[in-house]
């Protein structure tokens, strides 16, 4: 579908399109919260054969709207004891990477009339910047600074062992999910992600995760087991393990202090999801050219989804992990696995390249046209 390049006032729609999706991405990730927790709930009592939300309106779609409104009357507690600048301020810092992360994931590739009879193909992107993975990279490892800073401020001995259990946590699997995503990276030539989401359009074979078989496979695996101890989420969520301490991190927060970490959770699950999406799973691409005619967003939204959907799985089936077994997988298992992976990736890689005939070593040259004569330098004679 080919969209005209409208004009509004002095700007036109190409010149607005980052704006428009800065505003579209928030908005879904903050207003799919709700149905986030509705979602689960009421998953969590299908596949544990309980009854889940019934009560406010249909199904019970309602109550997590009602528990948000709850959350916003509720009394606002404040313990005696706490460092209160930092106490009010882990929240937003936990939240601010969670959505600031949000502005280099590509969610489709519009087709633009330009004029004249030109279409060019212009990502619905906040920022196309050409070292967006390593952007998000950045931003996931400065999200556990507003756990260990709640668990800290908190003044309680609780709050204080979740939020060490998370920093030694994220420490432990961001090793490994980043060597995950430098294989993705080699495979796909890029760490610009429109340009890693585009190396993958055709088949499902052409995605990362079908590349360099089986070494593609592999690194998915690692990621995607990565990104659930990423976000704390079960069986990796001892950061807040409520058989053991109390509530963890955000034991003495209350009202929408503790919304805000609510919301940051659910928030990271999108986020994660939608880069996995993009780094392995196709991005906006269809599964096959026959289904071209789907929208690129709408093969995002349903891959995305469809990781929400793991998300629950995973935690209505696995029971929380001890913490020794829970650091001898990132550091014995998964890390050696996703090194392996990577040096194996690089070094097919570097085989399957040019060598060049007079160093014999491996080179990417810039493409150039054989048949004109290279520029000369304006000093030239």
């Amino acid at each position: 579908m080919v969209i005209p390049n409208l004009s509004l006032g002095p700007f036109h729609l190409v010149d607005l399109l980052p704006y428009v999706a800065l505003v579209t991405i928030l908005g879904v990730i903050l207003l799919m919260t709700p149905f986030l927790v509705w979602y689960e709930r009421v998953a969590l009592a299908l596949i544990q054969d309980r009854l889940g939300p019934n009560r406010v309106g249909p199904r019970g779609l309602l109550q997590a709207f009602a528990d948000g409104i709850k959350l916003f009357l509720k009394e606002d507690i404040r313990p005696s004891a706490i460092d209160a600048t930092i106490y009010y301020a882990a929240p937003v810092l936990m939240m601010i990477p969670a959505l600031a992360a949000c502005a280099v994931l590509p969610v489709a590739d519009l087709r633009i009339d330009m004029g004249g009879g030109r279409i060019e193909s212009i990502p619905f992107v906040v920022g196309n910047v050409n070292i967006g993975i390593l952007y998000l990279l950045g931003l996931t490892s400065l999200q556990v600074y507003g756990i260990v800073l709640a668990g800290w401020a908190s003044n309680n001995k609780y709050s204080l062992m979740g939020g060490l259990r998370s920093s030694a946590q994220t420490i432990s699997y961001e090793l490994s999910m980043t060597m995950a995503v430098l294989t993705g990276v080699l495979i796909s030539g890029s760490t610009n992600m429109v340009e890693i989401v585009r190396s993958q359009a055709g088949t499902v074979a052409d995605w990362n995760i079908a590349k360099f078989l089986p070494l593609g496979f592999i690194a998915t695996v690692v990621y995607l087991i990565a990104m659930v101890a990423e976000t704390n989420r079960a069986p990796f969520d001892l950061p807040e393990a409520e058989s053991e301490l109390v509530a963890g991190f955000h034991t003495e927060y209350s009202s929408m202090k503790f919304a805000m970490f609510f919301m940051c959770e659910y928030a990271s699950m999108l986020v994660i999801s939608g880069v996995a999406t993009a780094l392995w799973f196709g991005g906006w691409n269809s599964p096959h050219p026959a289904l071209n005619f789907v929208p690129g967003f709408v093969w995002f939204i349903l891959k995305v989804v469809a990781f929400v959907m793991v998300y629950v799985w995973v935690r209505a089936t696995l029971p929380r992990l001890r913490y020794d077994a829970l650091m001898a997988l990132g550091w014995k298992r998964l890390l050696p696995i996703a090194l392996a992976a990577l040096v194996l990736t690089a070094t097919w890689d570097a085989v399957r390249t040019p060598a060049d005939k007079k160093s014999g070593w491996p080179v990417i040259e810039a493409p150039h046209d054989a048949d004109k004569p290279a520029p000369r330098a304006p000093n030239a004679r």
